[in-house]
């Protein structure tokens, strides 16, 4: 089987790339830059800002792991690539 490995990381990259931005989004964007402006938001009793610093890009982080997993789960069969083949 001839394999397309070019194609396999260039997608590959392509999702590293916008989980990661949005991973920054959330971690430096919400919980640094738009702090201030967020923290006029309230969130269970805490301000919206401090939340995001302290917990939500946590909680972004841990989705996106198992988002990253069904993706490459899902490009491994597309490139056959996966492991249940080897």
């Amino acid at each position: 089987m001839d394999r397309d490995l070019q194609g396999y990381w260039k997608e590959n990259l392509k999702y590293l790339g916008i989980l990661l931005s949005i991973w920054f989004i959330v971690s430096y964007g919400f919980g640094i830059l738009l702090a201030p402006t967020l923290n006029e938001i309230q969130m269970g009793g805490f301000k919206l800002g401090f939340w995001f610093a302290q917990q939500g890009s946590i909680y972004t982080f841990v989705v996106l792991i198992f988002v990253y997993v069904y993706l490459m789960n899902k490009l491994d069969k597309k490139y056959g690539v996966n492991e249940e083949d080897a």
